[in-house]
């Protein structure tokens, strides 16, 4: 016999009949029966308070990454809903599972422009999966079913669904559905053995992989297959954890500022097998690795989401599949563990290790370098490491002289997001209490999230934040030298004291401002118990690791020049 119960009570026994134990969200009173409930289990499930709710929204997102579950976010009405809005288009473009809950006005005030009244079927529309208002209190297990499906079939993302505050009084005795279960497609057996034809016909083939619906079985497939094959794997932008980086099949990341060499090699290659990406922007170097609609490279598209398939590329195999079933597929396929192009496979991992190498500095007593961090933090750094980074110039160094040894240690955003890299940390910490957890950002990305800090130090979430101080917004300041060179204009920044900062949170903080302190200083904040933020002035004239804003200026005005 069903007990009678509210629907906000209904709500929070949904969450726990589908498994979900943690959520992240800024309380409101569009949603407070909602909070009253949670009080009751606070046992099962812990709510992350937050300073704001993009904050919020972006740990959710994380933690959708990190576990393969839909991350949960609570959020009010109009501002609260708006301001999450980052995190929702985030977990969109980077194929994350994640259910949003907005409170909402009440029901007999509905289209009354009423306080904070938002229309989230439109506002949303574009940014999720699935948007839908709860109306019937006694739907609340329906709907929250349907949102853990959605959000977790076929291509991951989001789901938002907005709550009306008075539904939430109503009474529901419908139980909670079954939890969800795991749905994904599989390729079939004709497929399989056309991809091996095409293997065996090939002459210079890479795969590259991405996207979401990874796990750590399907990337141990992943590798048996490409070892199956001796065949280069690269990963698609910021996903340099689904590969080992170490193994002497890693070609390297097929992303922004892409390797030369890798990308000569992709335009060149006679069979790509892209396993999971979208081959969005980021990852085809602006559409420009393969043709449009038909690339000139024999092209095998591996997509857990049927809408994917030819949206963009006339694949010559499409291949419907989740990344597990796909992955166990290709690693119990036969292999050739001799192929042709055997010579060419070590040389790209060769050409990666090189290009991964940090050069040398000294200059100790010159501003501290990014070059001489990334080789302290290469030696320091355990294989299960969690690195976190927003949006920024900084992250070229990052994604270029770290390696990423195991899945799930890489959580940045495709969609370019600033401001994520310290709500990401807290979330993988959260997840993770025992593992290193470091969060790279730049001095603007900081200031975007920074606040979350004091979350940290409360929910006493152990994160190591690098802010990376150039005084500027380093990637506009490029972009504006190469296309308007000297005309510099928006883009500068004034330079807060962000470890005295930290500090005011209650975390620990300090300054860098030679390249002779970073090692003490580094290993100071490695063995600090709480949160802890180094506060790095960088040289501004090293925009990028291979050019300085001088040498981009003077490219570009010879270049205007001729023109």
């Amino acid at each position: 016999m069903s007990v009678p119960r509210t629907g906000a009570q209904a709500l929070v026994d949904s969450l726990l009949a589908h498994g979900a134990d943690t959520g992240f969200g800024v309380p409101g009173e569009s949603y407070l029966q909602v909070l009253d409930a949670l009080h009751d289990v606070a046992d099962r499930f812990r709510l992350v308070t937050c300073r704001q709710e993009g904050g919020a929204a972006y740990m959710a997102e994380a933690w959708g990454k990190l576990t393969g579950r839909p991350g949960i976010c609570f959020v009010t009405r109009g501002p609260g809903a708006t301001n999450a809005s980052i995190g929702v288009h985030t977990a969109f473009q980077d194929s994350t599972p994640m259910i949003l809950f907005v409170g909402q006005i009440a029901r007999s005030a509905t289209d009354r422009e009423a306080f904070q009244e938002v229309d989230y079927r439109q506002m949303f529309g574009p940014l999720a999966k699935w948007v839908a208002q709860i109306e019937d209190a006694k739907r609340i297990p329906e709907y929250v079913s349907r949102a853990f499906y959605t959000a977790t079939s076929g291509r991951p993302g989001p789901v938002v669904l907005a709550l009306p505050e008075d539904m939430l009084d109503d009474a529901c005795t419908e139980p909670p559905t079954p939890a969800w279960q795991r749905i994904a497609a599989s390729p079939s057996a004709a497929a399989m053995e056309e991809l091996r034809q095409r293997l065996q016909a090939a002459k210079n083939p890479i795969v590259i992989a991405g996207g979401g619906g990874w796990d750590a079985t399907a990337c141990a497939d992943l590798q048996r297959f490409a070892e199956h094959w001796t065949l280069p794997v690269a990963c698609a932008f910021r996903h340099q954890d689904l590969f080992d980086n170490a193994h002497p099949l890693y070609a390297g990341d097929v992303g922004l500022g892409i390797r030369p060499s890798l990308a000569a090699r992709v335009r060149a290659a006679d069979l790509v097998i892209a396993i999971g990406p979208r081959l969005g922007e980021a990852t085809t170097s602006g559409y420009t690795l393969f043709d449009i609609p038909r690339p000139r490279q024999t092209l095998v598209h591996v997509q857990p989401g049927a809408d994917e398939l030819g949206r963009v590329y006339a694949a010559d195999l499409p291949i419907l599949s989740g990344m597990r079933e796909f992955c166990a597929a290709a690693a119990a396929m036969p292999g050739n563990t001799a192929p042709t192009w055997a010579d060419d496979t070590r040389t790209a991992h060769q050409e990666w290790s090189g290009w991964n190498t940090p050069p040398s500095d000294s200059a100790p007593e010159g501003p501290p370098s990014m070059n001489t961090l990334m080789a302290l933090l290469r030696n320091r750094l355990p294989a299960d490491a969690i690195v976190t980074n927003g949006a920024g110039n900084y992250s070229i160094w990052v994604h270029r002289y770290l390696q990423w040894r195991q899945f799930a240690t890489q959580l940045g955003p495709t969609n370019g997001s600033m401001g994520y890299g310290v709500p990401a940390a807290i979330a993988a910490a959260v997840r993770h209490p025992e593992r290193t957890v470091f969060a790279f950002a730049g001095d603007g990305c900081f200031l975007m999230n920074g606040q979350e800090m004091a979350t940290a130090v409360r929910e006493r979430a152990r994160i190591r934040v690098i802010v990376v101080d150039n005084g500027m917004y380093g990637t506009i300041r490029m972009h504006q030298e190469k296309y308007f060179p000297g005309r510099v204009f928006g883009s500068s920044l004034g330079q807060p004291d962000f470890a005295m900062l930290a500090r005011a949170y209650g975390a620990w903080g300090e300054r860098v401002e030679r390249n002779a302190m970073l090692e003490s200083t580094l290993d100071q904040m490695m063995a600090v118990e709480g949160p802890a933020l180094m506060h790095l002035l960088v040289d501004p004239e090293l925009i990028t690791p291979t050019a300085t804003i001088t040498q981009l200026r003077k490219a570009s005005s010879e270049t205007l020049s001729r023109s």
